[in-house]
């Protein structure tokens, strides 16, 4: 399928991703997978299996060795800057301006990431969609919690309304309020149709929101099913059970 066919999709693909550093370190191994528009994909694993190195391949901020990571049909190491166009990114620590309000950050990384106009009402609209009180909006972000931060960061990427999103670690550090109401942001995500691929240490929300499961171990997807493949299965066993062998 050519990348005309495939433009536009919102569909994120890793064909036999590889990734070894020149220390000899592989820290991506020959990995397949596909998210479609309307899926989350979950990769779970410890520190150094290759979850985040496949989403920096994605993000083009490392090159792969060999293969290909494409967002909406674009290969990102060739056509970094159209593949951009169709993707967010929530990282682990949003990185955001301290001394910028919450209102003033959206402004900013709004104008950055899409021509788009937006108003004072539509960044009020979307913080508040996301979960952060009124009262927080003009307030800076030296003073939020990670759960905080983590709202403002993915109230700019619905702002940016990329068709794929990639998500690091984003329930890490997230109290259970926060982790809950964070779950319920993405399954609405989903129900827009975005295609959604997340790195996560978290087995049990995993597998309470992903459509699919992988489980990546030394840079290897060593498993990879469905949720109803997984629905009689005790995860955290599985879980084990590979990072054992």
């Amino acid at each position: 399928m050519g990348n005309n066919e495939l433009r536009g999709t919102g569909k994120l693909e890793a064909i036999n991703l590889t990734k070894k550093y020149e220390d000899g370190v592989l820290a991506l191994n020959n990995v397949s997978f596909r998210v479609e528009p309307g899926e989350i994909f979950a990769m779970l694993g410890g520190n150094g299996a290759g979850k985040t190195t496949a989403i920096n391949l994605f993000l083009n901020f490392i090159e792969p060795t060999e293969g290909e990571a494409r967002i909406a049909g674009f290969i990102s190491h060739k056509k970094p800057l159209q593949a951009k166009k169709h993707v967010a990114y929530v990282s682990e620590n949003v990185m955001l301006y301290p001394n910028f309000t919450a209102l003033q950050n959206l402004d900013y990384f709004a104008r950055l990431g899409t021509e788009k106009k937006f108003t004072r009402d539509d960044y009020r609209k979307v913080l508040l969609r996301v979960g952060l009180q009124e009262s927080a909006h003009n307030k800076r972000l030296k003073d939020f919690s990670k759960g905080m931060r983590q709202k403002c960061g993915i109230a700019i990427a619905i702002l940016k309304d990329a068709p794929c999103i990639l998500l690091d670690e984003p329930t890490s550090g997230l109290d259970p309020q926060a982790g809950f109401e964070f779950l319920q942001l993405l399954n609405t995500l989903r129900e827009e149709g975005k295609a959604i691929l997340m790195s996560t240490h978290d087995i049990f929300r995993a597998k309470e929101i992903a459509n699919t499961i992988a489980i990546m171990d030394r840079g290897n997807l060593v498993m990879q099913r469905s949720r109803q493949e997984l629905a009689d299965a005790n995860l955290e066993e599985l879980y084990m059970q590979y990072m054992a062998a």
